[in-house]
C-alpha cells in the first residue's frame, strides 16, 4: 500500500504530492513546525491525511519538548495544538484529530503519569489514528462497492485516494472495493484545476494499480455525461454538515448539479471524522481562499496576464439534495441526512 505518512523513528516522513506525478519524493518533518508547513504549503492534502498529519505533528513536537514541568509541558502542547489548527480551515477532520490528542493529553495527565509517559501516549495515540483511518477506508471501501454496478464507468473529481489519506482512500477506496470484488470498473478523472489533483495524483494511484483510467479536463464532464456513459459519480470530502451538505474539492458542486440532470447517482464517500454535526448546515463551512499563484502559473509558467484579478477557493458546498448516498466506515446514510448520519455518528466513538 502506497505510504503516504509515516511514523518513523523521532520523525514524520510524508510523499510529496507537489511533485508527483514526475517524481517520488519523501519529506521528513523533525518538528512540529515542519508538519505545519507541509500542510500549509500542500506536501500532504485531503481531509483524513491532514488529520493524520495534525496528530502526528502534536506528537512530534511534543517528543522533542525539553520541558521537564507538567506546566510548561502543558501549556507548550496548547500551543502546538494552535499552530496545526491555523493550518488550513475547511477539513474538519483536521480539528476531529486535534481534539482527540487533546483528550488524550488530558486524561493522560490527570492520572498523574510523567511528562515521558504523556509523550509515549501522544505518539500512541497518533499512530493509532493513522491505523484507524486505514481500517476506515477499507471498511468505506466494503460498503461503497455494494453500490458499483457490474461492469462500470465511474466519474470522480479531485483525490480521494491512497493520497488523501493514510491509505486506500475514500472514494478511490469505493474503487478500489469493487475491484476487489471481481467487478469490472473504468475511471474518469477529472483533472481539478488548479491544482490538478485528478490529473497528476488521482490517475496516478489509478495507473500504479493497473485500473482502466481516462483523465478529462473540469469543463469536459457534463458534456461527457450527455453523449457517453456515467454510471455513477463518486467524491471525497472535506466536510460533512449535519444536514449532509458536502464541502469538497471546488467543482464538485459542479459536477453534483450535472449528475442530478443526467439522472447519475452521485455518491460521497468519507469517515465519519469528516462528519460535522456542529454545522447545522454548508453555510456554516469555512471556504480557504488560497494563494493566486496557483491560478495564474503551472510550474514556472504564466498562464494570465499581470493585472487580472483572480480568486482561488479552494472548495464548494453541495447542497444534500444533490447527494444520493454518503458511504461511511460504519455503514451507508441517505436522505435524510440529519437522522442517519446523526445514527452513524451515535453508532460509535466519534
Amino acid at each position: 500500500m502506497l505510504p503516504t505518512i509515516e511514523w518513523k523513528g523521532d520523525s514524520v516522513v510524508m510523499i510529496d504530492q507537489r511533485k508527483l506525478p514526475a517524481s517520488e519524493i519523501y519529506v521528513t518533518c523533525r518538528t512540529a513546525n515542519d508538519v505545519a508547513k507541509a500542510i500549509k504549503t500542500m506536501v500532504i492534502r485531503g481531509a483524513p491525511a491532514i488529520g493524520v498529519s495534525a496528530a502526528m505533528g502534536i506528537a512530534l513536537g511534543m517528543s522533542r519538548s525539553r520541558n521537564t514541568g507538567t506546566k510548561a509541558f502543558t501549556t507548550e502542547f496548547q500551543k502546538t495544538c494552535d499552530l496545526m489548527a491555523s493550518t488550513r480551515p475547511t477539513a474538519v477532520n483536521l480539528f476531529w484529530a486535534i481534539e482527540r490528542m487533546k483528550r488524550c493529553f488530558a486524561e493522560v495527565a490527570q492520572d498523574g503519569h510523567s511528562v515521558d509517559e504523556i509523550k509515549a501516549r501522544l505518539v500512541a495515540e497518533s499512530t493509532a489514528i493513522h491505523d484507524e483511518d486505514v481500517a476506515s477506508c477499507r471498511a468505506i471501501g466494503a460498503h461503497g462497492a455494494t453500490l458499483v454496478p457490474q461492469d462500470a464507468v465511474i466519474l470522480t473529481h479531485c483525490n480521494a485516494g491512497a493520497l488523501a489519506t493514510a491509505g486506500y482512500g475514500t472514494a478511490l477506496g469505493v474503487i478500489r472495493g469493487a475491484v476487489a470484488e471481481g467487478k469490472k470498473v473504468a475511471v474518469l478523472a477529472d483533472e481539478t484545476r488548479p491544482f490538478l489533483q485528478g490529473a497528476r495524483l488521482t490517475a496516478w494511484e489509478l495507473v500504479r494499480d493497473g485500473i482502466d483510467t481516462t483523465v478529462i479536463t473540469d469543463n469536459m464532464a457534463g458534456t461527457i455525461m450527455r453523449n457517453s456513459r456515467i454510471d455513477l459519480v463518486v467524491v471525497g470530502a472535506d466536510r460533512i454538515a449535519a444536514n449532509g451538505d458536502v464541502a469538497n474539492k471546488v467543482g464538485t458542486y459542479s459536477v453534483a448539479v450535472l449528475a442530478k440532470e443526467h439522472g447519475i447517482p452521485f455518491y460521497v464517500a468519507a469517515p465519519i471524522s469528516t462528519v460535522d454535526l456542529a454545522t447545522p448546515d454548508g453555510s456554516g463551512i469555512p471556504i480557504e481562499e488560497r494563494p493566486a499563484r496557483e491560478v495564474t502559473h503551472v510550474g514556472s509558467s504564466q498562464l494570465t496576464p499581470a493585472g487580472a484579478g483572480i480568486r482561488n477557493p479552494a472548495f464548494d458546498v453541495t447542497p444534500a439534495k444533490y447527494v444520493t448516498a454518503i458511504v461511511t466506515e460504519r455503514g451507508i446514510a441517505r436522505a435524510p441526512y440529519i437522522d442517519s448520519l446523526r445514527a452513524l455518528v451515535g453508532s460509535g466513538r466519534p
